[in-house]
């Protein structure tokens, strides 16, 4: 296996991983809000998050690791060993509490996590929109609108969400231009190496 790009300050990841030997991560609707809180816990005081799909065996987040600058007073570890760190605690975290519920053992996440590092803006707004209709495309949903687990209804929304939403909506060109991104055929030559690999 390839060894993982580093996460760098400042620079915007598709990040995804799904179930060792392709198990389901996530088996009731607990487990999505569970994963969610570690998150926003273990995540949030390091990147910026733009959008997210959470499936029953996978998900996709697309990101953005904050700079050096807002890093400091996280612990002791610094710069990337920091970020790293971060994720490894989601997913031990989340695990353990999965383990424990159902009376499971050994890992529960492929490793190490996939990252692909977000180098155009068109991979940017191919991302979020591959991002949100992954569920249709694995056909848990005859439309994504459908599936509750993805950031695209808090996108859309005006309520209280600590996803980056105006600068996704921006992104994307307003409003408007979030729906038609939406529903237009997705251009898999500007997403990246995820596509078309063994992951999906």
């Amino acid at each position: 296996m390839p060894r993982p790009i580093p996460l760098e300050g400042g620079e915007t990841y598709h990040v995804f991983n799904r179930g060792n030997n392709r198990e389901d991560i996530f088996l009731e609707e607990t487990n999505y809000r569970h994963f969610l809180n570690l998150y926003a816990h273990h995540v949030d005081p390091i990147a910026d998050t733009f959008a997210y799909c959470l499936l029953r065996n996978h998900f996709h987040i697309l990101l953005r690791i904050k700079g050096e600058e807002d890093l400091t007073g996280l612990g002791d570890l610094s710069g990337l060993a920091r970020v790293s760190q971060r994720f490894s605690n989601l997913f031990n975290a989340y695990a353990k509490a999965v383990n424990k519920a159902y009376q499971r053992t050994g890992a529960l996440f492929q490793r190490p996590f996939g990252r692909v590092l977000v180098t155009s803006e068109a991979q940017f707004q191919w991302l979020v929109v591959y991002i949100h209709r992954n569920p249709e495309r694995h056909g848990l949903v005859d439309h994504f609108e459908r599936w509750p687990y993805s950031s695209y209804h808090g996108l859309k929304s005006h309520g209280p969400t600590r996803l980056n939403r105006e600068e996704v909506v921006t992104r994307l060109g307003g409003p408007g231009e979030f729906e038609r991104f939406h529903r237009a055929q997705i251009d898999e030559a500007r997403l990246g190496p995820v596509i078309g690999s063994d992951f999906d």
